[in-house]
């Protein structure tokens, strides 16, 4: 008879600090140990966007106004698009002198300072994701980034993923008893380790010279998904 070291699901506190308590179960078969990942695919229902605006002036106190003024026309674009304040993250404000090499001199040239804002834009209307682009450049926004798809809950999806991976780490372990000579299995362990959406992601950048008449930026959302890796320990028993 073999005994197996198995953490528990409950938690122990010790010192402060959470530890897995431990339980002796003990073994008479061979044990079998089989990782397994389940995705699961799903259409988002969550866009985020990045927006930012650059500008340049001779003096910081010039390049921070004007960029205020620049920035506060995106974020008023965004909020008449109906797009709520809690979906609008600053992200970043940045403010540096700018210099320049001169060859002639092979010195840095002083050239003014430049000054940068970005927020972080969630958009709970997928479709609209090109619409809203487009607004933004002509709102003023001299950089994006993004868009980057995802699923505001998961919840199902990891479900869905952590049914599927038991089945078959359950399906496969009976597969590897068989072979062995065993009839059933005794669950004895599972650790899951879930990561979070992938995907397509597509990246763009652009710069305020798009042609308003064109038509909006073609945005593929694709698919998203929710992966489940899940480590399950049996016991092979006749």
């Amino acid at each position: 008879m073999k005994q197996l070291l198995v953490p528990s699901l409950g938690l122990a506190m010790i010192g402060g600090s959470a530890h897995a308590a431990e339980v002796q179960i003990s073994t008479e078969g061979p044990v079998v140990e089989l990782t397994v990942m389940e995705q699961v695919e799903a259409d988002p229902d969550l866009v985020t966007v990045g927006a930012g605006v650059t500008t340049d002036a001779p003096t910081a106190v010039e390049a921070l106004r004007l960029n205020s003024v620049e920035m506060r026309k995106v974020i008023d674009r965004l909020k008449a698009l109906g797009i709520a304040e809690r979906d609008i993250q600053t992200t970043g404000i940045n403010l540096n002198a700018r210099y320049d090499y001169d060859q002639r001199t092979q010195r840095q040239v002083f050239r003014g300072y430049q000054a940068s804002n970005r927020v972080s834009v969630k958009l709970r209307e997928v479709d609209e994701t090109g619409k809203v682009l487009d607004a933004l450049v002509v709102a003023g926004a001299t950089n994006l980034d993004g868009p980057r798809f995802s699923l505001e809950d998961d919840t199902q999806a990891k479900a869905e993923a952590r049914r599927r991976a038991m089945e078959r780490a359950r399906a496969q372990s009976l597969e590897y008893a068989r072979l062995a000579g065993y009839s059933d299995l005794r669950l004895l362990e599972v650790n899951e380790t879930i990561t979070g959406r992938s995907g397509p992601v597509p990246q763009m950048r652009a710069v305020a010279t798009m042609d308003v008449a064109e038509a909006s930026a073609p945005v593929q959302p694709g698919l998203v998904s929710t992966s489940v890796n899940v480590t399950v320990k049996y016991e092979m028993v006749r």
